[in-house]
C-alpha cells in the first residue's frame, strides 16, 4: 500500500502533464493526494512544511537564472542574431545538417557551463529559425535541443560542470573528470544513436511531405530586413555567456572564500552563506547579465522599438517556466518523504546485487519518481553511497566508475513527462507533450541504455 501511494500520484501527474494540463496546479494536487491517502491529518503540514518550502527554495535559488536566460533569448531573437546564425550555419554545413548544428551549439553551451535551462532559452530562437529555413518539423526541436543539452554534455562527457556531474564528487571523493574513457565512450554512444534517430525521423517527414508546419505558438518574429547582423556579432553574446561563466566560476570562490558571514558586517540573525553551493548559480547569473549587455550594446537600435513588449513576454515566460519546475520539485520532495519511497529504494537494492547495476537502476528509478535528475541522484547517493563504496572496494572497482555510472543514470528516466526541465522546454518551444514527447522518450531510452553500455564496457575491457 505504501508503494501504491508513491506510484498513484506519479501516474496521475504523468497523465495530466501528457494531456497538457498545467503542473503548477496538478503537481501539488498529486503530491497531496498521496498524503491524503496515507493520513488526512498530514495534508496541511506537508503542504506548508514540505511542498511550499521546497518550491520556495527552488524559486529563491533559480528564478534569476530563468529570468535572465529568458531575457537574453528574447533579445537574441529580436536582434536578428538567431536568423544570422542559422543562415551562416546553413551556408557552411548545408541545409541537410540543421539538426546537427543545433545539437552542437547546445553541446558547446552546456559543456561550457551554461545552465541547462538557460540553453533552452538561448538556443530556441536559433533552432526555430534553422528548422524553418530547412523545413524540418517543429515537433523535432525539443528532442534536438535535448540531445545537445540534456544528455551527454549534462553528465557523461568528462569535465562537464553541470550539477549532475558535480554531486557524485562529494560522495565518492572524485572530481568532474572521473572515468574519462567510460564517459567519452558513453557520450559517443548517446550522440551517435541520438543523431541517427533524429535524422531517421526527418527522412520519414520528407517522405510524408511534413514540413515545419504553420500556426505554431511562441514563434520567433520574422525579420523583414534584407541586411542581417554579421555572424561574428551574432554569436558574441553566446560566447560571452560561455566564457564568463567559466571566469566567474573561478573568481567567485577566490573573492569570497568558503563562506560569507553577515555577522562580520554587524547584521545578526542572517545565516552565513556557503559559497560553494552558490558559485555556479552566481557565475551563470553574472555571465547572463554580460550577455544581455552585449546584445544591447551592439543591437539596441534594432530592438528598441519592440523592447518593452519583448521584455514583458520574456518575463512572463520566465515566471511560467520557474513555477512549472519549482512545482515539480515540491512534488518530488513530498514523494521522497513518504514511507513508500523507502520501500521502493530497498526493493531495488534487493533485486540487483551487482553494485554498478544496482546503482544505475536505483538512481534512474528515483530520478524518474521525483522527476529530477539531480534530486534522484542526491537521494540515491545519500541512501546508498557508503554501501556502493564498500562493495566496490571488495570487488576492486574504482570509485571513478561509481561516479560516472551514477551521474549518467540520473539523466536517464528523469525525463518522464512530469520532469520540470522537459515541461520548461516544451513551454519555451510552444509545443505540447502530444506533439513532441514521443521523440524525447526515445532519447530517454537511449540515454538509459548508455549507462548499461558503459557498465558492460568496464566489465569486459576494464577501462576507466
Amino acid at each position: 500500500m505504501d508503494v501504491l501511494l508513491v506510484l498513484l500520484p506519479l501516474a496521475f501527474l504523468i497523465l495530466v502533464a501528457y494531456r497538457g494540463f498545467n503542473v503548477i496546479l496538478f503537481a501539488p494536487l498529486a503530491a497531496l493526494l498521496a498524503v491524503l491517502l496515507a493520513n488526512p491529518a498530514y495534508v496541511l503540514p506537508f503542504f506548508s512544511g514540505v511542498f511550499l518550502d521546497k518550491m520556495a527554495g527552488f524559486i529563491k535559488l533559480y528564478f534569476p537564472v530563468f529570468l535572465l536566460g529568458a531575457v537574453l533569448g528574447k533579445l537574441i531573437e529580436m536582434a536578428g542574431y538567431a536568423k544570422s546564425i542559422s543562415t551562416a550555419v546553413i551556408d557552411v554545413i548545408g541545409k541537410n545538417r540543421a539538426m546537427l548544428a543545433v545539437v552542437l551549439v547546445g553541446a558547446i553551451l552546456s559543456y561550457g557551463g551554461v545552465s541547462l535551462f538557460v540553453v533552452v532559452f538561448a538556443i530556441y530562437p536559433f533552432a526555430a529559425e534553422l528548422f524553418k529555413a530547412s523545413d524540418i518539423p517543429k515537433r523535432l526541436i525539443p528532442a534536438t535541443i535535448g540531445l545537445g543539452s540534456f544528455t551527454f554534455t549534462m553528465d557523461a562527457l568528462p569535465g562537464t560542470p553541470q550539477i549532475q556531474n558535480i554531486i557524485p564528487t562529494t560522495f565518492f571523493n572524485t572530481d568532474a573528470w572521473a572515468a574519462p574513457w567510460l564517459g567519452s565512450c558513453g557520450s559517443i554512444f548517446i550522440f551517435s544513436i541520438g543523431m541517427f534517430y533524429l535524422q531517421w525521423q526527418r527522412n520519414r517527414a520528407i517522405q510524408t511531405g511534413e514540413g515545419y508546419g504553420k500556426n505554431h505558438l511562441n514563434e520567433p518574429e520574422r525579420r523583414t530586413e534584407t541586411t542581417l547582423p554579421s555572424v561574428g556579432v551574432a554569436v558574441l553574446p553566446l560566447l560571452v555567456v560561455t566564457v564568463f561563466n567559466k571566469v566567474f566560476t573561478e573568481l567567485i570562490p577566490q573573492r569570497y572564500g568558503k563562506t560569507f558571514d553577515f555577522a562580520s558586517l554587524g547584521m545578526e540573525g542572517i545565516p552565513p552563506i556557503e559559497i560553494s553551493k552558490l558559485t555556479a548559480v552566481w557565475a551563470v547569473q553574472g555571465a547572463l547579465v554580460l550577455g544581455i549587455i552585449t546584445v544591447l550594446l551592439f543591437a539596441f537600435r534594432a530592438i528598441k522599438a519592440g523592447f518593452t513588449a519583448g521584455l514583458n513576454l520574456a518575463i512572463g515566460g520566465a515566471l511560467l517556466a520557474t513555477l512549472n519546475t519549482a512545482s515539480e520539485y515540491g512534488f518530488g520532495a513530498v514523494i521522497a518523504a513518504l514511507p513508500g519511497f523507502k520501500v521502493v529504494s530497498a526493493g531495488i537494492a534487493s533485486l540487483f546485487k551487482d553494485p554498478l547495476v544496482n546503482e544505475a537502476v536505483t538512481t534512474t528509478t528515483l530520478a524518474g519518481i521525483t522527476g529530477s535528475g539531480s534530486g534522484g541522484l542526491s537521494i540515491s547517493l545519500a541512501l546508498m553511497s557508503k554501501t556502493y563504496l564498500e562493495q566496490a572496494a571488495r570487488l576492486g572497482i574504482d570509485p571513478e566508475v561509481l561516479h560516472r555510472v551514477a551521474a549518467m543514470a540520473c539523466g536517464g528516466m528523469d525525463s518522464l513527462p512530469h520532469n520540470g526541465a522537459l515541461i520548461t522546454l516544451l513551454a519555451v518551444t510552444g509545443l505540447t507533450h502530444k506533439q513532441a514527447y514521443k521523440d524525447i522518450f526515445i532519447l530517454t531510452l537511449v540515454k538509459t541504455a548508455a549507462v548499461f553500455f558503459v557498465i558492460a564496457l568496464y566489465y569486459v575491457f576494464g577501462i576507466v
